[in-house]
């Protein structure tokens, strides 16, 4: 696996620098992403190991957490209407893609139900054969969902006249090792009770909120050095590819279109919602769309860090879009049981 590790994060950084050559936005995210799509599609074997995976999970929870100021909690009262702004849209856009996946696309109503919800993948995924639906063409649709919207929100954000930089580093002075050290073994204990309680990206989110909760009481300052936090972004990139890892190009072929009509319907429903929601918290839209775009709750999580967006606000629309989901699901699927 060690092998596969290094090839694999290989490709990705020469994806990242072909993108950074290229000016392209979130270079270190896109860049590897598409790289070792392309190269898990052409059949080269990838993979991240799993100390990898979450050693780049600490980092980035660490680095979105220093985001955080002493101030960042004062939006927090007019959240709620983003999070009543965001289910609406999430129950259009499934309802919009469920209908188009039936009928241009010839899925069966159950299928389509799973392969439109806009996130939760693993839930979908169990739901999927449990029901007895068309496990490898939800699968297919749902992993472009991700790869797509890793592409996409970035020139999104730049048609709605938001600039983004190849690459974004921490603007602040680096905190101290022995700080990061601290807030690093802190992280991974509270990750590690959060997978216990069964939340999604547990180390992710467990030293996120440590690190968060460190720089708003002032605990400890500063940022998580770039010489991290750029390889961080390289190996998320790459994450994001190995999706793709065993999927031969005949699939690819028979769910690209079915999957970048779901990833258009849920961009332009994400865009359309972002804009009302902006003006009311007086956010950049660009920013409330990072945090309503359907993606990956890590993926979306290291886009908004690139994008400076508020990192407590990305974080807790994501989490409440994957629980509005785990309801929206089950009622969509028992809806068409009984119709």
């Amino acid at each position: 696996m060690i092998r596969i590790t290094l090839t694999s994060l290989a490709v990705g950084l020469g994806g990242a620098a072909v993108a950074y050559v290229l000016n392209a936005p979130a270079a270190v995210l896109i860049g590897p992403a598409l790289a070792v799509s392309g190269a898990a599609l052409s059949g080269l074997r990838v993979g991240i190991a799993e100390p990898v995976r979450n050693a780049c999970f600490v980092v980035l929870g660490l680095g979105v957490g220093s985001g955080f100021t002493t101030d960042a909690g004062a939006a927090i009262q007019r959240w709620p209407f983003a999070f009543a702004a965001m289910a609406a849209m999430l129950a259009v856009t499934m309802f919009l893609t469920r209908t188009i996946l039936a009928r241009a696309f010839d899925f069966d109503r159950r299928s389509a139900i799973l392969a439109a919800a806009p996130g939760h993948l693993s839930f979908v995924m169990g739901l999927s054969q449990d029901l007895g639906a068309d496990t490898a063409r939800i699968a297919v649709v749902q992993t472009l969902r991700v790869l797509a919207l890793t592409v996409t929100v970035p020139y999104a954000a730049l048609a709605l006249g938001y600039r983004m930089d190849p690459v974004v580093l921490p603007q602040t002075a680096p905190m101290s090792m022995s700080a990061l050290a601290v807030l690093a073994v802190l992280g991974i204990v509270l990750g590690l009770l959060f997978r216990r309680l069964l939340l999604p990206a547990p180390l992710l989110l467990g030293p996120m909120a440590v690190s968060a909760l460190a720089h708003v009481t002032g605990l400890t300052e500063g940022g998580v050095p770039g010489w991290l936090m750029l390889p961080a972004f390289v190996t998320m990139g790459t994450l994001i590819g190995t999706r793709f890892t065993g999927m031969t190009l005949t699939q690819f072929r028979g769910a690209l279109l079915a999957g970048l009509c779901m990833t258009l319907i849920a961009v332009t429903m994400a865009s359309l919602a972002a804009i009302p929601v902006a003006a009311a918290l007086d956010m950049p839209a660009p920013h409330v769309m990072v945090a309503f775009a359907p993606g990956g709750l890590e993926t979306m999580i290291a886009l908004g860090a690139t994008m400076q967006a508020s990192p407590g606000f990305v974080a807790a629309c994501h989490i409440v879009r994957l629980m509005i989901l785990s309801v929206l699901i089950p009622v969509a699927v028992g809806r068409r049981r009984v119709g």
